[in-house]
Protein backbone atom coordinates (compact mmCIF):
# COMPACT_ATOMS: atom_id res chain seq x y z
CA UNK A 1 0.00 0.00 0.00
CA UNK A 2 1.28 3.41 -0.78
CA UNK A 3 1.14 5.20 2.76
CA UNK A 4 0.89 8.57 1.45
CA UNK A 5 -2.37 7.72 -0.17
CA UNK A 6 -3.38 7.28 3.68
CA UNK A 7 -6.20 9.57 4.44
CA UNK A 8 -4.25 9.37 7.91
CA UNK A 9 -0.72 10.51 5.69
CA UNK A 10 -2.22 13.26 4.31
CA UNK A 11 -1.01 17.12 4.92
CA UNK A 12 -3.63 19.11 7.02
CA UNK A 13 -3.97 22.44 5.11
CA UNK A 14 -5.12 23.63 8.37
CA UNK A 15 -2.53 24.12 10.24
CA UNK A 16 0.52 23.95 7.22
CA UNK A 17 2.13 27.13 8.92
CA UNK A 18 1.58 25.63 12.61
CA UNK A 19 5.29 25.38 13.51
CA UNK A 20 5.38 29.62 13.13
CA UNK A 21 2.70 29.86 15.25
CA UNK A 22 2.62 30.65 19.25
CA UNK A 23 2.17 28.21 21.57
CA UNK A 24 -1.44 29.59 22.29
CA UNK A 25 -2.35 29.41 18.64
CA UNK A 26 -0.84 25.93 17.88
CA UNK A 27 -2.82 24.21 21.52
CA UNK A 28 -6.50 26.41 19.53
CA UNK A 29 -5.54 24.51 16.33
CA UNK A 30 -5.20 21.03 18.17
CA UNK A 31 -8.49 21.61 19.59
CA UNK A 32 -10.19 22.73 16.23
CA UNK A 33 -9.22 19.61 14.82
CA UNK A 34 -10.30 17.72 17.99
CA UNK A 35 -13.39 18.79 18.10
CA UNK A 36 -14.41 16.77 15.13
CA UNK A 37 -13.57 13.78 16.36
CA UNK A 38 -16.55 12.99 18.32
CA UNK A 39 -18.58 14.11 15.11
CA UNK A 40 -16.39 11.70 13.06
CA UNK A 41 -17.05 8.60 16.08
CA UNK A 42 -20.89 9.91 15.82
CA UNK A 43 -21.11 8.46 12.11
CA UNK A 44 -19.91 4.83 13.57
CA UNK A 45 -22.16 4.41 16.03
CA UNK A 46 -25.10 2.52 14.26
CA UNK A 47 -21.55 0.20 13.33
CA UNK A 48 -20.24 -0.06 16.99
CA UNK A 49 -23.73 -0.96 18.19
CA UNK A 50 -23.30 -4.11 16.02
CA UNK A 51 -20.56 -4.84 17.47
CA UNK A 52 -21.38 -4.51 21.33
CA UNK A 53 -24.68 -6.88 20.84
CA UNK A 54 -22.43 -9.76 18.88
CA UNK A 55 -19.83 -9.09 21.83
CA UNK A 56 -22.96 -9.47 24.41
CA UNK A 57 -24.49 -12.57 22.99
CA UNK A 58 -20.78 -14.44 22.75
CA UNK A 59 -19.70 -12.89 26.35
CA UNK A 60 -23.03 -14.46 27.62
CA UNK A 61 -21.73 -18.08 26.62
CA UNK A 62 -18.38 -17.28 28.09
CA UNK A 63 -16.43 -15.11 25.40
CA UNK A 64 -13.91 -12.99 25.73
CA UNK A 65 -13.03 -10.08 23.62
CA UNK A 66 -9.41 -9.27 22.35
CA UNK A 67 -8.06 -6.10 21.46
CA UNK A 68 -4.84 -6.52 18.94
CA UNK A 69 -2.72 -3.38 17.53
CA UNK A 70 0.82 -1.69 17.45
CA UNK A 71 2.06 1.30 18.96
CA UNK A 72 -0.25 3.83 19.75
CA UNK A 73 -3.06 1.69 18.88
CA UNK A 74 -2.17 -1.58 20.75
CA UNK A 75 -1.40 0.87 23.84
CA UNK A 76 -5.31 2.25 24.00
CA UNK A 77 -5.96 -1.38 23.99
CA UNK A 78 -4.04 -2.22 27.28
CA UNK A 79 -5.55 1.04 28.56
CA UNK A 80 -9.14 -0.28 28.12
CA UNK A 81 -8.39 -3.60 28.72
CA UNK A 82 -6.73 -2.52 32.17
CA UNK A 83 -9.22 -0.58 33.81
CA UNK A 84 -11.74 -3.58 32.84
CA UNK A 85 -11.38 -5.48 36.35
CA UNK A 86 -11.05 -2.89 38.41
CA UNK A 87 -14.23 -0.31 37.27
CA UNK A 88 -15.92 -3.69 36.70
CA UNK A 89 -14.96 -6.71 39.05
CA UNK A 90 -14.15 -8.80 35.51
CA UNK A 91 -12.18 -11.49 35.37
CA UNK A 92 -9.05 -10.84 34.35
CA UNK A 93 -8.99 -12.66 30.61
CA UNK A 94 -11.69 -11.68 30.01
CA UNK A 95 -11.14 -8.59 28.58
CA UNK A 96 -7.58 -9.14 27.35
CA UNK A 97 -4.99 -6.73 25.25
CA UNK A 98 -2.03 -8.05 23.01
CA UNK A 99 0.10 -5.29 21.48
CA UNK A 100 2.64 -5.63 18.78
CA UNK A 101 6.42 -6.48 21.11
CA UNK A 102 4.81 -7.72 23.94
CA UNK A 103 5.10 -5.89 27.14
CA UNK A 104 8.05 -4.12 26.23
CA UNK A 105 6.36 -1.99 23.72
CA UNK A 106 4.25 -0.56 26.35
CA UNK A 107 6.50 1.67 26.74
CA UNK A 108 9.46 1.16 24.17
CA UNK A 109 9.05 1.07 20.60
CA UNK A 110 9.69 -2.62 19.67
CA UNK A 111 11.33 -1.81 15.73
CA UNK A 112 9.83 -4.23 13.14
CA UNK A 113 7.47 -6.17 15.69
CA UNK A 114 4.52 -4.52 14.03
CA UNK A 115 5.78 -5.33 10.66
CA UNK A 116 5.25 -9.35 11.22
CA UNK A 117 1.97 -11.16 10.09
CA UNK A 118 2.92 -14.38 11.55
CA UNK A 119 3.72 -13.09 14.91
CA UNK A 120 0.17 -11.94 15.38
CA UNK A 121 -1.23 -15.10 14.27
CA UNK A 122 0.77 -16.83 16.80
CA UNK A 123 -0.64 -14.29 19.47
CA UNK A 124 -4.41 -15.57 18.49
CA UNK A 125 -3.16 -19.35 18.53
CA UNK A 126 -1.52 -19.22 21.80
CA UNK A 127 -4.31 -18.00 23.62
CA UNK A 128 -6.74 -20.59 22.07
CA UNK A 129 -9.17 -18.10 20.72
CA UNK A 130 -12.46 -20.02 19.47
CA UNK A 131 -16.07 -19.20 17.92
CA UNK A 132 -17.09 -17.47 21.18
CA UNK A 133 -14.42 -14.63 20.79
CA UNK A 134 -14.49 -11.40 19.72
CA UNK A 135 -11.10 -10.47 18.09
CA UNK A 136 -10.63 -6.39 17.29
CA UNK A 137 -7.67 -4.96 15.40
CA UNK A 138 -7.33 -1.61 15.92
CA UNK A 139 -5.36 0.66 13.52
CA UNK A 140 -5.31 3.99 12.03
CA UNK A 141 -3.88 3.15 8.56
CA UNK A 142 -5.88 -0.25 8.60
CA UNK A 143 -2.80 -1.69 7.41
CA UNK A 144 -0.62 -2.95 10.28
CA UNK A 145 0.52 -6.75 9.06
CA UNK A 146 0.83 -8.19 13.27
CA UNK A 147 -2.98 -6.90 13.33
CA UNK A 148 -3.88 -8.06 9.84
CA UNK A 149 -2.00 -11.37 10.65
CA UNK A 150 -3.77 -11.90 14.21
CA UNK A 151 -7.23 -11.11 12.34
CA UNK A 152 -7.09 -13.57 9.56
CA UNK A 153 -6.13 -15.68 12.57
CA UNK A 154 -8.89 -15.44 14.56
CA UNK A 155 -11.31 -15.33 10.98
CA UNK A 156 -9.97 -18.83 10.63
CA UNK A 157 -11.23 -20.29 13.90
CA UNK A 158 -14.62 -18.84 13.55
CA UNK A 159 -13.94 -15.58 16.22
CA UNK A 160 -16.24 -12.35 15.58
CA UNK A 161 -13.39 -10.00 14.04
CA UNK A 162 -13.79 -6.25 14.07
CA UNK A 163 -11.77 -3.68 13.71
CA UNK A 164 -11.04 0.01 14.41
CA UNK A 165 -9.32 2.23 12.18
CA UNK A 166 -9.07 5.39 10.35
CA UNK A 167 -8.59 4.73 7.18
CA UNK A 168 -11.41 3.71 4.12
CA UNK A 169 -11.19 1.03 2.39
CA UNK A 170 -7.57 -0.70 4.19
CA UNK A 171 -6.77 -4.65 4.83
CA UNK A 172 -8.26 -4.85 7.56
CA UNK A 173 -11.65 -3.24 6.98
CA UNK A 174 -11.76 -6.31 4.29
CA UNK A 175 -10.61 -8.77 7.08
CA UNK A 176 -13.50 -7.91 9.63
CA UNK A 177 -16.98 -8.75 10.10
CA UNK A 178 -17.97 -5.45 11.40
CA UNK A 179 -15.40 -2.37 10.29
CA UNK A 180 -15.12 0.86 12.49
CA UNK A 181 -13.80 3.13 10.72
CA UNK A 182 -14.02 6.80 11.89
CA UNK A 183 -12.34 9.02 9.05
CA UNK A 184 -10.89 11.98 11.28
CA UNK A 185 -8.66 13.14 8.67
CA UNK A 186 -5.49 14.28 8.32
CA UNK A 187 -3.65 15.22 11.71
CA UNK A 188 -2.25 18.41 13.36
CA UNK A 189 1.34 16.93 12.52
CA UNK A 190 1.64 14.78 9.46
CA UNK A 191 1.12 11.20 10.58
CA UNK A 192 1.04 11.54 13.82
CA UNK A 193 -1.73 9.08 14.55
CA UNK A 194 -1.99 9.40 18.43
CA UNK A 195 -3.56 12.81 18.20
CA UNK A 196 -7.46 12.31 16.28
CA UNK A 197 -6.97 8.86 15.34
CA UNK A 198 -5.51 7.82 19.03
CA UNK A 199 -8.72 10.12 20.11
CA UNK A 200 -10.97 8.22 18.12
CA UNK A 201 -10.35 4.79 18.69
CA UNK A 202 -10.05 6.23 23.01
CA UNK A 203 -13.89 7.18 22.16
CA UNK A 204 -14.94 3.78 20.30
CA UNK A 205 -12.73 1.09 22.79
CA UNK A 206 -15.12 3.62 26.12
CA UNK A 207 -18.10 3.03 23.75
CA UNK A 208 -17.82 -0.66 23.36
CA UNK A 209 -16.16 -1.74 26.84
CA UNK A 210 -18.65 0.45 28.98
CA UNK A 211 -22.08 -0.47 26.92
CA UNK A 212 -20.68 -4.59 27.16
CA UNK A 213 -20.49 -4.05 30.49
CA UNK A 214 -24.33 -1.89 31.50
CA UNK A 215 -25.31 -4.91 28.72
CA UNK A 216 -24.06 -7.74 30.72
CA UNK A 217 -25.69 -6.16 34.24
CA UNK A 218 -22.32 -4.32 35.72
CA UNK A 219 -24.41 -0.90 36.06
CA UNK A 220 -27.82 0.06 37.71
CA UNK A 221 -29.27 3.36 36.91
CA UNK A 222 -25.64 4.74 36.19
CA UNK A 223 -23.85 3.48 38.90
CA UNK A 224 -21.09 1.18 38.68
CA UNK A 225 -22.40 -1.68 40.98
CA UNK A 226 -19.46 -4.46 40.49
CA UNK A 227 -16.79 -1.49 41.45
CA UNK A 228 -13.87 -3.47 43.22
CA UNK A 229 -13.46 -1.94 46.18
CA UNK A 230 -9.55 -2.44 46.04
CA UNK A 231 -8.30 0.82 47.21
CA UNK A 232 -9.15 3.58 49.82
CA UNK A 233 -10.68 5.67 46.67
CA UNK A 234 -12.57 2.62 45.35
CA UNK A 235 -13.68 1.77 48.89
CA UNK A 236 -15.30 5.28 49.77
CA UNK A 237 -17.21 4.98 45.82
CA UNK A 238 -18.35 1.78 46.53
CA UNK A 239 -20.02 3.08 50.13
CA UNK A 240 -21.26 6.42 48.74
CA UNK A 241 -23.08 3.72 45.56
CA UNK A 242 -24.42 1.42 48.53
CA UNK A 243 -25.83 4.67 50.47
CA UNK A 244 -27.31 6.29 46.88
CA UNK A 245 -29.49 2.89 46.56
CA UNK A 246 -30.29 2.01 49.83
CA UNK A 247 -29.83 5.10 52.04
CA UNK A 248 -28.64 2.31 54.94
CA UNK A 249 -26.51 4.42 57.47
CA UNK A 250 -22.78 4.06 56.84
CA UNK A 251 -21.90 1.68 59.28
CA UNK A 252 -24.72 -0.71 58.20
CA UNK A 253 -22.95 0.08 54.61
CA UNK A 254 -19.42 -0.51 55.47
CA UNK A 255 -20.84 -3.79 57.28
CA UNK A 256 -22.23 -5.37 54.28
CA UNK A 257 -19.28 -4.31 52.07
CA UNK A 258 -16.75 -6.12 54.54
CA UNK A 259 -19.13 -9.24 54.83
CA UNK A 260 -19.95 -9.70 51.18
CA UNK A 261 -16.87 -8.03 49.46
CA UNK A 262 -19.27 -6.79 46.23
CA UNK A 263 -21.24 -3.74 45.92
CA UNK A 264 -24.48 -5.91 44.29
CA UNK A 265 -24.75 -8.23 46.85
CA UNK A 266 -24.79 -5.95 49.65
CA UNK A 267 -27.46 -3.87 47.77
CA UNK A 268 -29.65 -6.68 47.04
CA UNK A 269 -29.08 -7.74 50.66
CA UNK A 270 -30.01 -4.34 52.05
CA UNK A 271 -33.37 -3.32 49.27
CA UNK A 272 -34.27 -7.69 50.50
CA UNK A 273 -33.03 -8.73 53.85
CA UNK A 274 -32.13 -11.81 52.01
CA UNK A 275 -28.55 -13.45 53.09
CA UNK A 276 -25.76 -15.88 52.57
CA UNK A 277 -26.78 -18.34 50.22
CA UNK A 278 -30.33 -17.09 49.23
CA UNK A 279 -29.25 -13.64 48.69
CA UNK A 280 -26.27 -15.11 46.33
CA UNK A 281 -28.70 -17.86 44.29
CA UNK A 282 -31.17 -15.14 43.63
CA UNK A 283 -28.49 -12.69 42.21
CA UNK A 284 -27.48 -15.47 40.24
CA UNK A 285 -31.27 -16.45 39.23
CA UNK A 286 -31.07 -13.95 37.50
CA UNK A 287 -27.79 -13.53 35.74
CA UNK A 288 -26.39 -11.00 37.68
CA UNK A 289 -28.55 -8.61 37.09
CA UNK A 290 -29.36 -6.44 39.54
CA UNK A 291 -32.60 -4.71 38.02
CA UNK A 292 -33.87 -8.14 37.32
CA UNK A 293 -33.35 -9.70 40.76
CA UNK A 294 -35.28 -6.40 42.64
CA UNK A 295 -38.06 -6.45 40.34
CA UNK A 296 -38.60 -10.45 40.46
CA UNK A 297 -38.34 -9.94 44.21
CA UNK A 298 -40.58 -7.16 44.39
CA UNK A 299 -43.16 -8.81 42.00
CA UNK A 300 -42.43 -12.11 43.86
CA UNK A 301 -43.40 -10.38 47.67
CA UNK A 302 -46.39 -8.27 46.22
CA UNK A 303 -47.92 -11.45 44.47
CA UNK A 304 -47.98 -13.30 48.00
Amino acid sequence: MNIKSLLTEKRNPNTMNIDQSSSLDIIKMINEEDQSVALTVQKVLPTIARVIDRIVDRAKKGGRIFYIGAGTSGRLGILDASECPPTYSTEPDFVQAIIAGGETAILHAVEGAEDNVDLGADEIAKRNVTSLDTVIGIAASGRTPFTIGAMKEATHRGAFVASITCSPQSPMQEIAEEAMVAEVGPEVVTGSTRMKAGTAQKMILNMLSTAVMIRLGKVYENLMIDVKPSNEKLEIRAQHIIQDLTGAPLDVVKEKLARYQSVKLSILSLRTNLENDDLVNWLNAHNGHLRQALDAFHKNNSAN
